[in-house]
């Protein structure tokens, strides 16, 4: 629906807001990996012509912690709350705020703001002196989610196993880098705050930014209409947003903020460090007896930012056996958080490679395998799967990608031009989400329908999927419906994220149309004369509102909608337990002389339930495969030991691919509804275009050449 708008320029995002009056902003980032500031010298910056402001200190009294979501009610990336203190906690911590009429000069400014520190040794790694590592069970006794996974006793059944595989695998950090970088604008009116900002959370925005300012969140509105690309970067309250809000207040003025790049390198979460103890167990035949996943991940040392990277590798097969057990490691870093698939990716790099080398360990294929381990019923649970057609998603892959012609020794086949060629499969999970949602749709004696509804178009096509159920539902043209999305003046927003936007969004919209025919006393299905029906009833507009909520959950769960927390529900249900699946075949190409990589075709079959909108489907696999293919053989953030932060702190030194380094990708989906998780049987379709893209190549690699791979990104250095 938005397509031709984004190409042709007409789109807005929050940096295009810019009201009459308008100032510009920029932070003074921290110099330091840990300490305290000891003397910030700003008469400099204040003497440069324009500059209106100069932030360095506030008061507990004048802004808050905003909380870490975390701990069950917070709003905030992290907890932290710059400017309230002297202490510096990671490299590019905000430490002043300059505000000027122009955005060189704020520029400017900011540059000549000079700072003193008292420096205190710094631990970005896992492994750095300082860095303290604790158990994450005992740190979220409370949270299901976070807990550690035992079913049956793995230790034994893994020490009885024939066959065995125990393989140690690092996880470097990663960065998100959406097109659009973070940008906000701020405006007073009156006692009115309003709030242009590029988010997938303005629900968190809003009352985040009451609880730091101290105000009521009805007297503040967020509005994201579009997020050029998000990923998780965009998932909580930015910490700089009630500094801007306070600046303006003491204006008078508007001001707007667009982050660096650099400075989204240093001052924003971040995929971390993890690294994963794999053990698994097979008999002879290969069917997969045990498995033991522990744990180890970042984070920062004012919050804890809790993993889940046991959920997939319990579940994904048919394993009666399991451990996993999970540890967090505080370092000097911004607080970590969400990255598409935030954990499924690197779980299932470790499961999928460690069910490779048992395939090649018993002399199996690797799909037969695979089926061979396919399983109808959650490990973890014992309940059904609400659907699971992971099975028909590895058939149907094999059949497009050719695997029959597949041989098995590593080395084996060859290109024309001499260049190793490796053919991989890999499987992924993840959870099907869904969180309560609100649809607000409108039809008028014209024949024109507006709907507002829960949900954040990021990209990702929720514009398009809305469009195309009201369509279809009704019979009218997608064209004439307006859709409202991302503004919390028309419906409370949830955070848009975890492959639940589009499922929450469309049950809402579903229900939504269900009472609207109810009012305008038309049948249940079929097309609609939406103007003679509303004419019907002698008003000229009929307005309904459908609140819905995931399978089994409270009206508790709507109250944190209200109030701007996050209420996501699943993979387990009353009954069942709830997942997209994907299965990625994967062909590389290594040159022998030089080592370097080409992936050049990729198929991908997925399970994501009833495909709610194919164009856009289809996009999200292919950029997720794309994504994959950057996680799996170009991006990491290189931390510094010395100074803190990250030494790759832009778009030049953090690699991420280009077109030419991408080959064919066919995508095909199994379409089944979902017939328990949702009326529309949606299912996530985001989160698991990426999952296990990293092992098919991976497998592949080890297909072409012989060679094991144990970390991403895979570099030149480990092929040769």
């Amino acid at each position: 629906m938005d397509a031709a708008d984004k190409v042709t320029g007409r789109t807005r995002y929050s940096a295009d807001h810019c009201p009459p009056g308008t100032l510009h902003a920029m932070l003074v980032p921290a110099s330091i990996g840990r300490g305290r500031v000891v003397r910030l010298e700003t008469e400099a910056a204040r003497a440069v012509p324009g500059v209106r402001l100069v932030l360095t200190r506030l008061d507990a009294e004048q802004v808050r912690s905003p909380g870490f979501p975390q701990s069950g009610s917070g709003y905030g990336f992290q907890s932290l709350q710059p400017l309230l203190d002297d202490r510096v906690a990671y490299r590019g911590q905000p430490i002043a705020l300059v505000v000027a009429d122009t955005l060189v000069a704020a520029v400017e400014a900011a540059g000549l703001v000079d700072a003193r520190y008292e420096a205190e040794p710094v631990a970005v790694t896992l492994d750095a002196e300082g860095a303290e590592t604790v158990v994450q069970a005992e740190e979220f006794p409370g949270i299901r989610r976070f807990a550690d996974i035992e079913v049956g006793d793995a230790d034994m059944a893994f020490a009885s196993s024939p066959v065995q595989v125990d393989m140690t695998f690092d996880f470097g950090p990663q960065h998100h880098a959406p097109m659009e970088l973070l940008a906000t604008v701020v405006e007073w009116h009156g006692e009115r705050l309003v709030v242009h900002e590029s988010t997938q959370n303005t629900g968190a925005v809003k009352h985040g930014l009451a609880k730091v300012l101290g105000i009521d969140p009805a007297r503040i509105e967020v509005i994201c209409p579009q997020a050029g690309g998000s990923f998780g970067q965009k998932t909580w309250l930015q910490p700089h947003v009630a500094l801007l809000a306070v600046a303006a207040a003491r204006l008078g003025r508007p001001v707007k903020f667009v982050m660096p790049r650099k400075q989204t390198f240093l001052a924003t979460s971040f995929r971390p460090a993890s690294r994963h103890r794999l053990r698994l167990g097979a008999d002879a035949s290969g069917r997969l007896l045990a498995a033991i996943h522990e744990t180890r991940s970042q984070t920062s040392r004012h919050d804890l930012f809790a993993s889940d990277y046991p959920s997939i590798t319990a579940r994904l097969y048919g394993i009666g056996d399991f451990r996993g057990t999970q540890h967090l490691t505080r370092t000097d870093v911004p607080t970590p958080g969400f990255m598409r698939a935030p954990f499924e990716h690197v779980s299932a790099f470790a499961l999928e490679s460690a069910v490779d080398e048992i395939a090649y360990a018993t002399g199996r294929d690797p799909v037969a395998l695979r089926l061979d381990n396919d399983t109808a019923t959650d490990p973890v649970t014992g309940n059904p799967f609400s659907s699971r057609h992971l099975a028909e998603c590895l058939r149907r892959g094999a059949a497009m990608f050719g695997w029959a012609a597949r041989t098995a020794e590593p080395g084996s086949m060859r290109d024309e031009d001499g260049a190793l060629v490796g053919w991989g499969v890999a499987a992924g999970a993840y959870r099907a989400s869904a969180a309560p949602g609100v649809a607000r749709l409108r039809a008028d004696a014209e024949g024109r329908i507006a709907v507002d509804v829960t949900g954040h178009e990021m990209g990702q096509g929720l514009y398009t999927a809305v469009a195309r159920t009201v369509a279809l539902d009704l019979g009218v043209p997608a064209d004439g419906i307006r859709v409202g999305l991302g503004d919390t003046r028309s419906a409370p927003q949830h955070l848009t994220a975890g492959s639940w936007g589009t499922a929450t969004a469309l049950a809402a919209v579903h229900a939504a149309l269900r009472e609207l025919r109810t009012r305008l006393g038309v049948p249940d299905d079929g097309p609609v004369d939406v103007a003679a029906a509303v004419a019907a009833t002698g008003r000229p507009e009929v307005a309904v509102e459908a609140v819905t909520r995931a399978p089994g959950q409270s009206v508790q769960a709507v109250d944190r909608l209200n109030a701007g927390l996050s209420a996501p529900a699943g993979p387990e249900y009353r009954g069942f337990s709830a997942f997209s699946f994907v299965a990625h075949f994967a062909e590389v190409r290594v040159v022998v002389e030089t080592g370097r990589v080409r992936v050049s075709r990729v198929v991908s079959v997925v399970d994501c339930g009833r495909v709610a909108s194919p164009v856009t489907a289809l996009s999200q696999i292919r950029g997720g495969v794309v994504w994959g293919i950057g996680a799996t053989l170009r991006e990491g953030s290189e931390p510094d030991p010395l100074y803190g932060g990250f030494v790759n702190a832009d778009l030049a030194d953090y690699v991420v691919p280009v077109s030419s380094d991408i080959g064919r990708i066919e995508v095909a989906f199994i379409d089944e509804p979902d017939p328990l998780l949702n009326a529309p049987g949606v299912k996530g379709a985001g989160e698991i275009a990426f999952v296990g893209v990293a092992p098919a190549i991976a497998n592949a690699l080890h297909h072409a050449t012989g060679r094991r791979h144990r970390r991403l990104p895979i570099r030149l250095e480990d092929i040769l």
